[in-house]
């Protein structure tokens, strides 16, 4: 299983999603985590099923964001090509029918990482993944 995570490290507001899997990696040493650089195409085009990691702006508390939960996702003031993001791609994708089952794993901007939590979550996708549900 593969999971993308999504986050710059150099922003405090934008580096939650890399640190939780820096963690998880020794904790599920059989899921591949795969950083994507926000600025390039998304690496899953058309794929069944993408799970993400993700730090999400305007959320208090973990949530499962599913491609229902897209339309909900608010796209950012863009002022050059490089503020397209995640949210923004995704949207794009759906539009043009290119878009598999997404689930993203939001994580608060704000407030302390619940690691017990994360992992529980991500232990129950990667259960599922395996079962093919």
């Amino acid at each position: 299983m593969k999971i993308y995570v999504f986050g710059n490290i150099d922003v405090e507001s934008d580096n939650k999603a890399l640190l939780v899997a820096k963690r998880l990696k020794a904790e599920f040493p059989k899921v591949e985590f795969i950083e994507v650089d926000v600025n390039k195409d998304l690496p899953f085009e058309n794929k069944e099923d993408v799970l993400i990691i993700d730090t999400v702006e305007g959320i208090d508390r973990l949530e499962i964001l599913e491609n229902e939960d897209l339309d909900k996702i608010k796209i950012p003031s863009s002022t050059t090509v490089h503020d397209f993001d995640l949210a923004f791609q995704l949207k794009y994708l759906k539009k043009l029918g290119k878009l598999g089952n997404v689930k993203i794993l939001g994580i608060p901007q704000k407030g302390d990482l619940d690691h017990d939590l994360i992992h529980s979550i991500v232990r129950k996708l990667v259960a599922q993944d395996i079962q093919g549900s």
